[in-house]
């Protein structure tokens, strides 16, 4: 209810805005870059409200709705192949078999888990195709003593942190490089560096919020709802008839999808149909595995249509975020928005500079999710500027990927994060007072980094 009502704000507030700022335009080369010093001012033409009342609507019908539709379906595909592995016993079987092998091992595992999902966002650019993973991460940090929050941290946060700290993530890191004209690989000692240190303080994070529930459970946020959650994952304690089969069916669902991902992460030609191809596989091999599992097709496709209708409310949350960059569109002001900040930049010392970018990608944040779509709006008129300035394209990279990155985890406009805790069942004001220290905390990190890069002439 409180993301609803901050993005209703935000929808009505950038509506606002079309009555107070004139439309303006780039001109745009033939790949849809903007030509630095052609924008050209128009009159104010405030948006019709009832463009701003239907934008939630009209966005399935926008040039976003492809984006939008597949993630949606993405969510319901996921949500509902859960709740099938749930009710047909496969969570039970792999609490069983995680219970046995990793009791009592909670630090060093949690350092694993964050370190493999922070690798595959830095190194290949994946964070929207690991949220599939978050149910189960969650339910194995359940079954270790610990609690839902611990699940979200080392499995979607983690994930997120990677993307921020690109080592060589191709949708940041690769895609400046070519409009900057250097090699991805140029100045990564330095990306390589600020990696090991959100990780080190990432791990901190979570190993010490471990020590704290273990010393008192009832100080997580979730304490409540994972009791129910313990409750009816492990049941009665009773062991599953034909476990072993079980167990060999689900094992078979989720390595077909941990090969998947790697291939996925690794085949570049397929990467950008990553959502799609990951739904239709979840889809279809959880299907046939909840038929194997318990031989009723009536079940099976009722368990999955219950945990798909369970995420409709995400999914209405998704198409209110989406319809702020909509009206935006529709009103034309986002170039003039982009062109008033941008005009800050010119004459100002390197390191102010460099803040300012950084600002300007924060705030951009809040209306352009997309990596690469920031990326192409804002390098082509960026570069040249500090290019002027003596700042190499390196720290303008580094600074790109940490303002664009870490507040993935924090603005109620990012539908990853919405899907995320719809899916773990916490609320945005729990996952706010439980993550603002640590993002303050990298935040002044991130700024102490980027000096130092700006002193050593990085």
């Amino acid at each position: 209810m409180v993301v609803a009502v901050i993005l209703l704000v935000m929808l009505f507030f950038c509506g606002a805005l079309s009555y107070v700022i004139p439309q303006g335009a780039f001109a745009r080369d033939g790949s849809g870059n903007i030509i630095p010093d052609t924008y050209q001012v128009g009159t104010v033409e405030g948006i019709a409200l009832w463009r701003i009342i239907t934008a939630p609507v009209r966005v399935f019908a926008s040039g976003d709705a492809l984006t939008i539709i597949m993630i949606s379906i993405f969510l319901l595909v996921m949500s509902g192949v859960f709740n099938l592995l749930e009710k047909t016993g496969g969570i039970k079987t792999f609490i069983a078999v995680i219970m046995r092998r990793l009791r009592d091992k909670g630090g060093p595992v949690v350092c694993i888990t964050v370190l493999i999902f922070m690798l595959f966002g830095s190194l290949f650019g994946m964070f929207e195709e690991l949220v599939t993973l978050l149910p189960l991460i969650i339910v194995f940090m359940l079954t270790m003593q610990m609690d839902t929050m611990m699940g979200l941290g080392a499995c979607l946060m983690a994930a997120c942190f990677g993307f921020s700290t690109a080592i060589t993530n191709p949708f940041s890191v690769g895609t400046a490089a070519q409009l900057a004209g250097i090699h991805a690989s140029s100045g990564a000692w330095l990306r390589i560096v600020f990696f090991v240190i959100v990780y080190l303080v990432l791990c901190a994070f979570l190993v010490g919020y471990l020590k704290k529930i273990q010393a008192n459970p009832q100080y997580s946020p979730t304490y409540e709802a994972d009791l129910q959650k313990r409750a009816s994952l492990m049941g009665d304690g009773e062991p599953l008839p034909d476990q072993d089969r079980i167990f060999r069916v689900y094992a078979t669902f989720f390595a077909i999808q941990g090969v998947l991902l790697v291939a996925i992460a690794c085949i570049r030609q397929i990467s950008g149909f990553a959502i799609p191809v990951l739904a239709a596989s979840f889809l279809i091999s959880g299907l046939i595995a909840g038929q194997i599992v318990c031989k009723d097709f009536k079940r099976v496709l009722g368990y999955f249509l219950k945990g798909a209708a369970a995420m409709l409310p995400a999914v209405a949350m998704i198409a209110l975020a989406s319809s702020i960059k909509l009206v935006m569109d529709e009103s034309n002001i986002i170039d003039t928005v982009m062109h008033t900040v941008l005009k800050l930049l010119v004459g100002k010392g390197k390191f102010v500079t460099i803040l300012l970018i950084y600002g300007l990608i924060l705030f951009l944040q809040l209306f352009i999710g997309s990596a690469s779509a920031k990326i192409f709006l804002v390098m082509p008129i960026v570069l040249p500027i500090t290019n002027a300035l003596g700042i190499s394209p390196t720290l303008v990279i580094l600074t790109y990927c940490m303002a664009d990155g870490f507040t993935d985890v924090i603005l109620p406009t990012n539908p990853v994060l919405l899907i995320g805790l719809s899916m773990a069942n916490v609320s945005y004001g729990k996952w706010l007072k439980w993550t603002w220290k640590l993002q303050l905390l990298l935040f002044v990190i991130s700024i102490v980094v980027l000096l130092f890069g700006v002193l050593i002439g990085y």
